[in-house]
């Protein structure tokens, strides 16, 4: 299967990885702990994102091709199992 967003994701994930070091560096600097708490905030944030970006990819892809093979059955539990780690 074919994901039309991985490129986006994988630089959506690396973005991610600079932050998360630069909370390692605030971290190793002392810094206040509400600046710390506002930037973990913001990368739970694009976590979030990287999230809804890789669900709308994969109903546009699996879905489209578990409708089109008839098995969507198993694909629908697969997705509710996702969903709810997910959420």
């Amino acid at each position: 299967m074919t994901h039309k967003k991985r490129k986006d994701v994988k630089d959506r994930l690396s973005r991610i990885e600079g932050h998360i070091a630069g909370i390692q560096r605030m971290i190793d600097e002392d810094r206040e702990c509400s600046e710390l708490l506002t930037q973990i905030a913001a990368v739970r944030a694009a976590l979030d994102t990287v999230g809804k970006i890789l669900l709308e990819d994969h109903l546009e892809s699996c879905m489209v091709e578990a409708v089109k093979s008839g098995n969507y059955e198993e694909f629908l539990e697969d997705l509710k199992k996702a969903l709810s780690r997910f959420l």
